[in-house]
C-alpha cells in the first residue's frame, strides 16, 4: 500500500495510508533512493513511500519503497555541517515564521531560508509574528524589512500568533497546500499551530522575560492536516540554516531582484562583485536592489568558498 510520512524522528516514522488509516513504521535493510540527495535522512516528512504491513492488529509496517520527490528542502546537518539533510519534502509553500524582538530574526537568516525556497523551486512567504512588541526603533526595522523583502517580490504578512491578529489572510494562503513552517525558536510557530489547528494544542514553553510568549518546543518534523484543507508541516526551531550544493556563480540567481538583471551585465560569468559593466551593483549603486540584500549576498558568496554557507 501507499502511504504519506507524517512525522520521522529518524528511528521510526509515522505515516497515514491513502483510506487515512495510521500506521507506526520502520526501514528494513537499505532503500534504493537517489544518490544526488543522499542525506542523513533517507526519509523525511511529506514522502511518499510503499509499505510493508508487519501488523494489522497493531498497526505496524515496514517502508520497503520510496517515491519520487516533485521537490524537497535541505539545509545542513544539525549534527554535521558537512552532511545534508532533507528538512521535508513535496512542498508547496515555504513560510518563514520571523520576529524582529524576542528572538530577533537577522537579515541573514531569512536570506538564506529564501535562496534554499528559490534553488529547490518552492514559492515562500514570509511571516512576521509577535507585531504586539513593535514599537519604537522595532517598528521602523520592522516596516524597512518589510518593504526590503517586498521589493524583492516576496509577500509577507504581520500577526500576532497569541491573538490570532493577521492570521485570516494566512489561512487562505496555506488552503489546499502542503506548507513548510521554519524559523528560529522562540519565534512562535507552535502558538500559530495552535491558532490554525485548536485541537492540537501544542506545548509552549513560558520562558522569562519573554512576555509569556513562549518558545517553540518541537524536537522532530511533524505534519498536521489543516480543518479547511491543506497540511502544515511543523519543524525545529534552528540556529542557522546552511546551505549546501551551491556554486558561487549560480547564487545571484536565487535572488529575484538580482536574477533580473543579470542578463544585462557585460560578463556572462559576472559575480557582481569586481566586474566592469554589472548591472546588479548599478541597481544596488541606484538604489533598486537594496544595499543590505546586496550585502547579505556578499556575506554568503563569501562563505560559498568553505563549501557549505
Amino acid at each position: 500500500m501507499t502511504a504519506t510520512i507524517y512525522k520521522s524522528t529518524g528511528s521510526f516514522y509515522l505515516a497515514y495510508d491513502d483510506a487515512g488509516i495510521k500506521w507506526n513504521c520502520r526501514i528494513r535493510g537499505r532503500l534504493k533512493i537517489d544518490e544526488e540527495i543522499s542525506s542523513t535522512n533517507p526519509i523525511a516528512v511529506g514522502d511518499k513511500v510503499t509499505l510493508l504491513t508487519e501488523s494489522a492488529e497493531d498497526r505496524t509496517a515496514v517502508i520497503t519503497g520510496i517515491g519520487d520527490r516533485h521537490n524537497y528542502m535541505v539545509r545542513t546537518s544539525p549534527h554535521n555541517k558537512h552532511q545534508k539533510h532533507i528538512v521535508a519534502a513535496n512542498i508547496d509553500l515555504a513560510l518563514l515564521v520571523a520576529t524582529i524582538k524576542e528572538p530577533r530574526t537577522s537579515n541573514g537568516f531569512i536570506d538564506r531560508f529564501l535562496i534554499t525556497s528559490e534553488a529547490y523551486h518552492i514559492p515562500a512567504l514570509i511571516l512576521f509574528n509577535k507585531a504586539d512588541l513593535l514599537q519604537g526603533r522595532h517598528q521602523e526595522e520592522w516596516l524597512q524589512r518589510k518593504a526590503v523583502y517586498e521589493a524583492a517580490g516576496y509577500e509577507t504578512i504581520t500577526a500576532t500568533a497569541i491573538n490570532g491578529e493577521g492570521l485570516e489572510a494566512l489561512k487562505d494562503k496555506l488552503k489546499d497546500k502542503t506548507t513548510l513552517f521554519s524559523g528560529h525558536s522562540g519565534v512562535g510557530k507552535s502558538t500559530l499551530i495552535n491558532y490554525l489547528i485548536p485541537e492540537k494544542n501544542l506545548k509552549v514553553q513560558e520562558v522569562s522575560g519573554w512576555s509569556g510568549k513562549g518558545q517553540h518546543t518541537t524536537t522532530f518534523a511533524e505534519m498536521f492536516d489543516l480543518p479547511g484543507g491543506g497540511r502544515i508541516i511543523d519543524t525545529p526551531g534552528v540556529k542557522e540554516f546552511g546551505i549546501v550544493d551551491m556554486e558561487r556563480e549560480e547564487l545571484s540567481h536565487y535572488f529575484p531582484e538580482m536574477r533580473t538583471l543579470i542578463g544585462d551585465c557585460r560578463f556572462n560569468n559576472c559575480i557582481h562583485i569586481n566586474e566592469p559593466g554589472c548591472a546588479v551593483k548599478a541597481a544596488v549603486a541606484a538604489g533598486t536592489v537594496s544595499l543590505e540584500r546586496y550585502e547579505s549576498y556578499i556575506a554568503i558568496l563569501s562563505s560559498l568558498d568553505e563549501g557549505f554557507a
